[in-house]
């Protein structure tokens, strides 16, 4: 059987090229529509020298109206009375409430002053001598002396506890 359409006239053969081109047109037809630019006239300026007097107009004349002075203040009286105050004004007393009745009061004889040792912070390299170990003051090195006798405390004063080890236990 022979197809009844003309193969020539196959529409489908090029559609994509179709395409292409009507999305090539449309997006020019976009980017020209973006890129547009439009300007006032800004040529509506007189270029002659010809100045037209605008000050020729008659300024109506304006009535000033004339306002009447403030009253002048009123006298001050000759005779001032002194009027003495007659009444007492009772005055209320504020006690302290941060204190009980109970509580003793210490007179002030009895209070002790103690005087404070301040802790004075020497910077390490202000420090002159270095520590010595009783027992290595006559030694040449008494660094060495020093932690040799510091090993020998720790070793002879402290003791782990026997159940610590295999338990995990941490100080």
């Amino acid at each position: 059987m022979e197809p009844k359409k003309n193969p020539k006239a196959d529409l489908t053969k090029n559609s994509s090229l179709y395409f292409v081109v009507g999305l090539f047109a449309v997006m020019l037809l976009t980017y020209l529509a973006f890129e547009w630019k439009t300007y006032d006239e800004v040529n509506n300026y007189d270029i002659s020298m010809n100045v037209d007097d605008l000050l020729d107009e008659e300024v109506p004349m304006t009535e000033q109206i004339k306002t009447p002075p403030p009253p002048p203040p009123p006298a001050a009286p000759e005779i001032i009375e002194v009027v003495e105050d007659e009444e007492e004004v009772e005055e209320t007393v504020i006690e302290s409430t941060e204190t009980s009745q109970e509580e003793e009061i210490i007179e002030v004889e009895d209070v002790v002053v103690e005087e404070e040792v301040e802790d004075v912070d020497v910077p390490f390299a202000v420090i002159e001598d270095v520590p010595v170990f009783p027992g290595c003051e006559k030694e040449s090195d008494k660094r060495a002396c020093f932690n040799s006798m510091i090993q020998k405390h720790i070793s002879k004063e402290f003791r782990y506890p026997r159940d610590c080890p295999g338990n995990g236990c941490s100080r």
